[in-house]
């Protein structure tokens, strides 16, 4: 199944929230009408809106000789909301355009807009994003009258526009091994992402290596043994109890040694309320430091989308404490707020490097802002 259609699918709690809420709202006050679209309507675009073909996770931009900046500033947004919205495909234009059915409109006036945002805000978009995207979709429209699927298309663009600049795959650089330090709260999903990063980064032919560095549950080590075994990267471990900064730098070394492309370092899951816990995460990124003052070359922060809007104090301590260089957002499937993604974006502009939908291999992709718009709001695939 094409990961779209599975992100569509999964999303169904999101979508369908937004879905049914947005038909609610035009149907409340508006007047069925015969569906002719204007060509000033967001519906007739001028431009097709730029293409993000589907890609892994690990789809690499040319590797560089030395590592980018760690606070490089996201891509520049532009000011004004693109007025296009994704093409409809030949059918979809004949019925649009050829056919004499009607459907509902309503003029978008201050109460349609306050319901709008209160949907949003209830998909867990924040207020700060919802005002904003409600904002940029009214500017120039006031009075105009619209159909539930035209503030669909306008919703959708909104946010792929919020969410296109930090649509990045994980840099590469050519600093060999290229440590990568995985961080979140307990049951954010690190492992199992861990795992199928590394069998991904595996298949494009590099050379992986894993460190167990939850030391404090065999369970963890014992899960991504299990994907080490599968992907045959091998998973460095230590005894249980053992210091994961010292773990940490003893794998490292035999990443080194190995001449390993890619170190993984796993680590315990831990609330971000908890100061003891925190300041252990502190370690392990000073005795990296002290092998490698570059080191960690990159820090995922794994998210869970199903903690809403708890997942944005999760990015603010995790920054200070680990420089967190992107984000994976895991769980969507499980979740009615996927709008929270949007959130992310909105307030800190890190790097989303993929996201999840499952547990399978191919459960975890690359992030694509169209495809993640569409899905949530529940516009069909074009």
């Amino acid at each position: 199944m094409a990961f779209f259609s599975k992100l569509k699918e999964r999303l169904f709690k999101s979508s369908s929230k937004l879905d049914e809420g947005l038909d609610a709202i035009v149907d409340d006050g508006g007047t069925p009408e015969a569906q002719t679209p204007d060509p000033a309507t967001p519906l007739q675009p001028e431009e097709t809106p730029p293409h993000h073909p589907q890609a892994a996770p690990l789809d690499r931009p040319e590797e560089r000789p030395e590592r980018a900046p760690a606070d490089t500033a996201p891509l520049d947004m532009p000011d004004d909301p693109p007025t296009s919205a994704p093409r409809r495909g030949v059918f979809g234009r004949m019925l649009g355009r050829d056919t004499a059915r009607t459907e509902t409109r309503r003029a978008l006036d201050d109460d349609m807009l306050e319901r709008l945002e209160d949907l949003l805000i209830t998909a867990d978009m924040g207020v700060e994003t919802a005002l904003r995207v409600t904002a940029n979709m009214a500017e120039g429209r006031m009075g105009k009258r619209l159909s539930s699927r035209e503030i669909k298309a306008l919703l959708a663009q909104e946010i792929a526009r919020i969410m296109d600049p930090v649509a990045r795959p994980m840099p590469l650089y050519a600093k060999r091994p290229q440590v990568v330090l995985v961080v979140g709260v307990n049951g954010s999903g690190k492992t199992t992402t861990i795992g199928k990063l590394a069998s991904q980064f595996k298949g494009a032919g590099k050379s992986v290596v894993i460190a167990a560095g939850d030391t404090f549950r065999a369970a963890a080590v014992e899960q991504l043994q299990i994907w080490g075994d599968r992907a045959g990267v091998p998973v460095l471990t230590a005894p249980e109890g053992s210091d994961p900064a010292s773990l940490a730098y003893d794998a490292m070394t035999k990443a080194e040694a190995d001449g390993a492309d890619l170190l993984m370092i796993d680590t315990a899951g831990r609330l971000q309320n908890r100061a003891d816990l925190m300041e252990e995460l502190s370690k392990i990124v000073r005795v990296i430091r002290n092998k490698d003052p570059d080191a960690p070359h990159n820090t995922l922060l794994v998210l869970d989308a199903t903690t809403g809007q708890n997942a944005l104090s999760q990015v603010e301590i995790f920054q200070k404490l680990a420089n967190v260089t992107g984000l994976v957002m895991t769980k969507l499937d499980g979740t009615a707020r996927g709008g929270v993604l949007v959130a992310l974006a909105d307030r800190f502009g890190l790097p989303i490097h993929a996201i999840g939908v499952g547990e399978q291999i191919d459960d975890l992709s690359a992030f694509n802002p169209e495809e993640f718009a569409a899905a949530l709001t529940g516009l069909d695939a074009e």
